[in-house]
């Protein structure tokens, strides 16, 4: 489910259960980003380059790492730094949607809150505070396993057609567009 108050009590106004596990990824994403920048920081001056360049290592889902980055990775995600330990907190963190039971699921998920609040690294607690606050609603993906990742691509879909056109004239002529673009329409020429 989308993290915004609005969006949620739209949602539970017309559908009783919903989750999006992208945005969850997302936050835990950015906090980990946070700790990285923070920690570069810190290290840069001293001469310790190990976290330049690698942004994009700690935000990648390791099941879309090759066998060779995975083991070039290995060094940096079993270190002792501040970043290795965000990065194993959003990795455990996501494993929650792995679960079948809600009770097994909050278990673990009460565990890895007590790991995260405890872990000294002020942009984890801030997401881990938020997750205990949304933690029903993200249950409910066990239930169901489905998103809304369908519409959050419909959506990115509609704002690339308003963002090309720079514009419509009047609202008809943007929802024609909209039908034109994500319709599913067949425009190939019929027989003659």
């Amino acid at each position: 489910m989308d993290m915004w108050d609005p969006y949620i009590a739209s949602v539970r106004s017309h559908l009783k259960d919903a989750d999006n596990k992208f945005h969850i990824a997302g936050h835990l994403g950015d906090a980990v980003d946070k700790v990285r920048r923070e920690e570069r920081r810190v290290l840069e001056p001293e001469g310790d380059v190990r976290l330049v360049g690698t942004k994009y290592a700690w935000l990648r889902n390791p099941a879309n790492f090759t066998r060779k980055a995975w083991r070039d990775f290995k060094a940096l995600r079993e270190s002792n730094l501040k970043t290795a330990r965000a990065w194993a907190l959003k990795e455990s963190a996501m494993s929650l949607f792995d679960y079948v039971y809600e009770g097994a699921a909050r278990h673990h998920f009460n565990w890895w809150y007590n790991w995260a609040t405890h872990s000294r690294l002020q942009p984890v607690i801030a997401v881990a505070k938020m997750l205990k606050d949304k933690l029903a609603n993200i249950l409910t993906y066990l239930k169901h396993r489905i998103t809304n990742a369908t519409s959050e691509s419909l959506n990115a879909k509609i704002q690339w057609v308003k963002y090309t056109a720079r514009g419509f004239r009047n609202k008809a002529n943007f929802i024609t567009a909209i039908y034109f673009h994500c319709g599913g329409l067949d425009l190939a020429p019929g027989p003659t």
